[in-house]
């Protein structure tokens, strides 16, 4: 066995070790899609990104253009993702009664695909769309179907676009480009989702605590921690007292402070992570 076979070995019954005083709290980034083929921000070799704060999509209208454009031309680019093996880890885990749900920031609803049921998503759902002035909400596939309508052979014109994060992806020129309105009130649609200028709101953080407060451990994977959400939940994990581990690659917040890291990619460590606990356990009742 090499030092690299046995360091990882090691760190694996550290992970391991995590769940011996209860179901262990998972927070998960944007690392963990990578492997789905869903681009990160800040990950090693990402280009640099500004992301969109709400206050240019909110006031001006080629900001919103430019998203919406995105977001068509995404859609295609994003039909072969599907879960991967670090998703689908965290639902056997959760089937199998060693974490009690995910808290996640990313909005690409792939831990739901996957399995998790008891699934915290912090931003939101990139899927579901609402107008701001009356409420009404749709579905992103509707919306673009209604960008479609207006906008005929824009997507085949500009068919083979790179994705982009958060599922959406890289658009060159916007002439001629309508954007859709909502058809109720005709008032501006926006992604259900919490934008960079915007807070979680407190009923969503609420959830996301209490499956902290409750756990035995926290577990990180995949995050950075880059953005505030994240940081005052490991501030709650600090304060309990409770063993803080890291699983991503790239330097987190959460070092400093962590029991145990581990510099690798979410999909592998947590399927070796999952075999680990679940080889012969059988799932909790309900799952």
């Amino acid at each position: 066995m090499t030092d690299e076979e046995l360091e990882g070995l090691e760190e694996l019954e550290g992970l391991a070790g995590l769940f011996g005083s209860g179901p262990v709290a998972v927070l998960t980034g944007a690392g963990i899609s990578t492997d789905s083929g869903i681009p990160d921000y800040r990950g090693a070799g990402s280009p640099p990104r500004t992301p969109m704060r709400i206050d240019q999509f909110m006031t001006d209208p080629a900001y919103r253009t430019r998203f919406w454009a995105g977001a068509r031309l995404g859609a295609d680019a994003a039909r072969g993702i599907r879960p991967n093996a670090g998703h689908l880890a965290l639902a056997r885990l959760e089937a199998g009664g060693l974490i009690d749900g995910v808290i996640t920031q990313n909005v690409d609803g792939l831990h739901e695909r996957a399995g998790t049921s008891r699934l915290v998503e912090l931003h939101g759902r990139g899927g579901t769309i609402r107008c701001v002035d009356c409420g009404t909400r749709f579905t992103r596939e509707e919306v673009l179907r209604w960008f479609d309508a207006g906008n005929p052979g824009y997507a085949e014109r500009n068919a083979g676009a790179r994705i982009a994060p958060d599922g959406d992806a890289e658009v060159g020129s916007l002439d001629g480009v309508t954007i859709p309105r909502c058809p109720v009130c005709g008032g501006i649609l926006r992604p259900d989702v919490v934008y960079f200028g915007e807070t979680v709101p407190a009923p969503v953080f609420a959830a996301a605590e209490s499956l902290v407060a409750s756990a035995g451990a926290l577990l990180l994977a995949g995050t950075s921690l880059a953005v505030n959400t994240g940081v005052r939940l490991l501030h709650r994990a600090r304060a309990r007292g409770i063993p803080i581990a890291v699983i991503n690659r790239g330097p987190t917040a959460a070092d400093a402070s962590a029991d145990l890291r581990l510099e690798a990619g979410t999909s592998e460590a947590l399927a070796a992570l999952a075999d680990r606990l679940l080889s012969g356990r059988p799932a909790r009742p309900g799952a």
